[in-house]
């Protein structure tokens, strides 16, 4: 199930990735199309905010990114003894998925919470082992198994 869920997230984070990318270069297309008018200012403004939202847009792209080569580093199947980056625990609680911070995924019925390993969540699952408790949603849970 591991290298489905990696897989799963892979392709949304792409998707995310190329989403960015065309609202960027749609932006930057507006304000290259931003034609001089006598009105000065509306077009020195236009062009401010066209540029600002390409930035933005370009700053959202690089950390997604960013999250896209932490997803890449991660071994699917390599068996955890603690959690780590890339660990799959089981829970009284659920399933989580410890990589990047991307909330409820259904795997064929399954629910698994992707977490961020610096999620105040992530935070507290990583270096535990099976058998250890932790709290999630002021309810303690007990962690089953690492894959």
């Amino acid at each position: 199930m591991k290298l489905a869920i990696l897989e799963r997230l892979k392709a949304h984070l792409d998707a995310r990735m190329q989403a960015a990318l065309d609202a960027m270069q749609s932006a930057q297309s507006s304000a290259n199309e931003e034609t001089k008018s006598s009105a000065g200012d509306k077009y020195e403004t236009a062009r401010a905010m066209a540029q600002n939202e390409r930035d933005r847009h370009a700053q959202l792209y690089d950390q997604i990114r960013q999250e896209r080569a932490v997803l890449d580093r991660i071994d699917p199947l390599f068996q955890f003894q603690r959690v780590g980056l890339g660990t799959l625990v089981k829970t009284t609680a659920g399933y989580f998925f410890v990589a990047v911070s991307v909330g409820l995924l259904d795997m064929a019925g399954t629910k698994v919470i992707a977490v961020s390993p610096q999620s105040p969540l992530g935070a507290s699952l990583m270096g535990k082992q099976q058998g250890d408790s932790f709290l999630f949603q002021q309810k303690k849970c007990l962690i089953e198994e690492l894959g």
